[in-house]
């Protein structure tokens, strides 16, 4: 299979790409859209999954990416019950349910195990990983080596159960914020298994102006993306100057420039849509909200349509 059409070849099938079939009783619409945008399911969990996915499929989602992780949407402990209910949901409201967040780093967890296992058997066929840290007193490279190894024990579970497992650069001091970390990691293993969650708003953050030189490094690797933006600017209590998050479009990632970049690579991810800005604690998975359900709807649908538009803008420029 040819790489770069790999993501969009798996999420057109409506069955899942490797050695497990979905459920017929599961079976959901194909990815038709030419940009297949999931909300990441984190802004929602003040919601019960019949309401989680009706809400989405109002606001214009195709899909939703589903947090599966301590604390998320579907508790790992709970994945055999509470994940088939959530797909079942998705399914009703005319969802795709390819997607899935997770903290998942070790292969040889009994309770990962578990939740690879059902998440194939459901029809996920992509899931976000969990992260990675530097331990003092060793080299970045001994770091990195020995997470090479926990990387290689999960891609064989995932290409036993037909999942591909993607690390997420994410701006701080984990492994993973600078793209070199990542671009180590994945050298030399199948794309079909493995793979970069590449998020512009963590690059931005990070990489300044290098991030396009990061894509070009990870293009094979990018079957999924996060879409979020953010600004520098003096906090309000500090003074001191950090990042903050802002609604899709106000802030300084440039969007048009990066979706120009994908189309020229060839790169056609799925897209999960993050809101992290101050939503009324939807932003942080709250499941008790201090504004009204209706602002957070706004709000999402808001950054769906600009989401959208910058897109096709790419296309226009």
């Amino acid at each position: 299979m040819d790489r770069r059409n790999f993501a969009k070849l798996a999420a057109l099938s409506s069955l899942s790409f490797g050695s497990k079939k979905l459920p017929a009783a599961h079976k959901r619409p194909r990815w038709t859209r030419p940009l297949s945008v999931h909300l990441f399911s984190k802004h929602l969990q003040f919601l019960d999954y019949k309401t989680m996915a009706k809400v989405a499929a109002e606001l214009g989602f195709d899909g939703l990416d589903l947090s599966v992780r301590p604390k998320g949407h579907v508790e790992p402990e709970q994945v055999e019950t509470d994940l088939p209910k959530a797909v079942e949901a998705m399914a009703n409201a005319g969802l795709l349910s390819i997607m899935m967040t997770t903290a998942i780093n070790d292969g040889s967890d009994e309770v990962n195990k578990r939740v690879l296992n059902t998440a194939a058997d459901q029809g996920i066929q992509f899931y976000r990983m969990g992260y990675y840290s530097f331990e003092e007193g060793k080299s970045w490279k001994e770091n990195l080596d020995t997470h090479r190894q926990d990387m290689e024990t999960l891609a064989a579970l995932n290409k036993d159960h037909g999942l591909h497992g993607a690390y997420q650069n994410h701006a701080g001091s984990r492994v993973g914020a600078y793209i070199p970390d990542i671009v180590y990691l994945l050298d030399g293993f199948d794309s079909k298994w493995s793979g970069c969650q590449y998020d512009i708003r963590h690059a931005m953050v990070e990489g300044g102006k290098a991030w396009p030189k990061g894509i070009e490094w990870l293009k094979e690797y990018m079957s999924t993306i996060v879409i979020k933006d953010f600004t520098w600017a003096k906090h309000p209590k500090t003074g001191k100057w950090a990042v903050m998050n802002t609604p899709l479009g106000d802030g300084m990632v440039d969007f048009v420039g990066y979706f120009k970049l994908l189309r020229k690579l060839e790169i056609h991810p799925a897209v999960s849509l993050h809101a992290e800005y101050e939503l009324g604690g939807a932003n942080q998975g709250n499941r008790e909200l201090s504004i009204s359900k209706k602002q957070v709807y706004k709000a999402l649908r808001k950054d769906l349509q600009v989401l959208r538009d910058l897109w096709q803008k790419s296309a226009e420029d």
